[in-house]
């Protein structure tokens, strides 16, 4: 095998192998879902409202307005904490006016 013939090889092997990759993403991605209101301070994928950018930018466990990718059915399933007043804390597939920091 010549070393030109050798580098077609191994940049075809590549692009197949990226390809793949990109692939298994796209399909995992698919199976996702964007949970409200469930990620603990700073530990949120996006999403965090006025004034921060992105993920690990939420400064309020719970906070309404942040979310995480949860697998998909599964957001209002997650057990939360009870809030401050004992009513029921759920995730939620869009945001949600609560759990906010201070203005």
């Amino acid at each position: 095998m010549t070393t030109k013939t050798l580098s077609l090889t191994l940049a075809a092997s590549l692009a197949s192998a990226l390809t793949l990759s990109a692939g298994q993403m796209h399909a995992q991605e698919a199976t996702m879902e964007k949970c409200f209101g469930i990620s603990l301070a700073g530990a949120n994928d996006c999403a965090a409202g006025p004034g921060t950018t992105c993920a690990g930018t939420s400064t309020v466990d719970y906070q309404g307005n942040a979310w995480t990718l949860v697998a998909t059915g599964t957001c209002t399933e997650i057990d939360l904490p009870a809030m401050a007043d004992g009513s029921a804390r759920m995730g939620a597939l869009e945001e949600l006016d609560r759990d906010l920091p201070p203005a």
